[in-house]
């Protein structure tokens, strides 16, 4: 006999996914898309002249010990990253094939593409009005933007913003990661998931504690290692294939336009999964319009707001443009897409198919690493969300509840929870792109003041 309490959530749950399905349907699909085609016209390409300044900066050649901030631009893009590249490289790749087929990593990479330009201009802003308190500790993000460049009678759209923010750090960022992780370690290595979720919480508890200049340092050197290693294995499979990559590439180009699923069918409603498979996954991979990057370069150390941007717009084309396709390619290339197996399961498994044995120990291994950065970096988001709505009296109260989060997702069934987040984290992206684009203006203005600097030398160099 059902309870009348797991009758409820049921239906919550059901109701919670229809929400989902609308939140994150072709109206979303084509605002952010779109948002990112109209910034690249407005911004004169800006993804691509702005590209190789952008690796200057993270280098440290502009890098002023004297300008406000808390963190260097490469610890910075370190802690963007390390949200973004995350399980959305692992599983949300493969989800994508599965359901979408080849096609969707076209439309990966194009989402890619011109979230680069996005991605530039929400952090760009977010530096234009950040808060610097009278203790040097910075604030900033789409919250921030939106009061501060938009005026107080846009406040409310602040705060729905901060909330959905706070909200998606439990779900998504946190309860989900830890429950994924723990199934894996349970599946491979026989973990419990108890002692999983404790861990988790541990290891980000006494990272987190340390604020922001403490996740810095964490994240500026596990991103890089994690990142490497996962680049090396996959490029390892596509080379060891490497004279089918030709035939894999053109089979991703061609079917984004027929949409191939994995059952081979061939229909306009394929199609359309194809786009939205392909624009979704990559949006939940580099997280391009959602306003949580702009939280984190927002603490940047640097006085001239386009210039984190160029360090930003680096991110989707690491994260969705380079991982996400070499994930792709192993997928593909091992032919085990169609298995029928999905999400970390499917890459495991592809990992395995050309190097036996790989999938099953790398990959959890990934996994879990992937998910610990992203716990981090997602906590210090939600954290100051929490501040902007509370004050400073709220920011260890939800320290802690974060790190439990961590324990009750790696035990719990939490669909319900997790289909709230995810529609939290679809409707951050409302405020957060009418703010963009109500400002573009004053954006437009200070990228061609300080690009015209660039081209004139005008800026001190600290590192040849």
């Amino acid at each position: 006999m059902v309870s009348a309490s797991a009758f409820n959530i049921e239906v919550i749950n059901r109701w919670l996914e229809v929400l989902v399905g609308h939140v994150w349907g072709l109206p979303l699909v084509f605002l952010l898309v779109g948002t990112g085609i109209f910034l690249t016209l407005a911004l004169k390409g800006i993804q691509f002249r702005g590209f190789f300044h952008g690796i200057s900066v993270v280098r440290g050649r502009y890098d002023n010990p004297k300008d406000p901030g808390e963190i260097s631009h490469f610890q910075a893009l370190c802690t963007a990253l390390s949200a973004t590249v995350g399980l959305g490289n692992i599983a949300g790749v493969a989800v994508a094939i599965h359901f979408g087929g080849p096609g969707a990593v076209f439309w990966m990479v194009v989402t890619g593409l011109v979230g680069m330009a996005t991605k530039y201009s929400e952090v760009s802003i977010s530096l234009m009005y950040r808060k610097i308190d009278p203790n040097g500790v910075v604030h900033g993000g789409a919250m921030h933007y939106i009061e501060g460049g938009l005026g107080k009678k846009w406040k409310p759209l602040a705060v729905f913003f901060a909330v959905a923010c706070v909200s998606a750090s439990f779900g998504a960022a946190n309860m989900f990661q830890a429950n994924q992780v723990a199934a894996i370690l349970n599946n491979n290595f026989s973990v419990p998931h108890l002692f999983t979720g404790v861990l988790l919480a541990f290891l980000t508890g006494i990272v987190i504690i340390g604020g922001i200049k403490r996740i810095g340092k964490v994240t500026s050197r596990l991103v890089p290692v994690m990142g490497l290693i996962y680049f090396g294995g996959a490029l390892l499979v596509v080379g060891m294939n490497l004279p089918l990559v030709p035939q894999v590439l053109w089979q991703i180009v061609s079917d984004a336009f027929t949409g191939t699923a994995a059952g081979g069918g061939l229909t306009g409603i394929a199609v359309r999964e194809v786009l939205i498979q392909g624009v979704r996954r990559a949006c939940f991979s580099n997280e391009a319009g959602l306003g949580t990057a702009p939280i984190a370069h927002a603490a940047a150390t640097t006085s001239e707001p386009i210039r984190e941007g160029t360090v930003a717009l680096l991110e989707p084309f690491i994260d969705t443009v380079v991982i996400c396709t070499l994930t792709a390619l192993v997928i593909l290339l091992s032919g085990v897409w169609t298995s029928g197996a999905n999400g970390v399961e499917l890459t495991a498994h592809a990992f395995d198919v050309v190097l036996p044995g790989f999938g099953s120990y790398f990959v959890p291994l990934a996994v879990f690493l992937f998910a610990y950065s992203t716990l981090i970096s997602w906590s210090y988001y939600g954290q100051q969300a929490v501040e902007y709505l509370v004050g400073e009296k709220g920011v260890m109260t939800y320290k802690i509840a974060f790190c439990f989060a961590a324990v009750l997702g790696a035990i719990w069934a939490i669909e319900p929870v997790l289909n709230f987040s995810d529609m939290m984290l679809g409707l951050m992206v409302i405020p957060n792109l009418i703010a963009v684009l109500l400002l573009l203006p004053k954006l437009r203005k200070e990228t061609d003041r300080y690009f015209a600097k660039l081209k004139a030398n005008e800026f001190e160099v600290y590192k040849k």
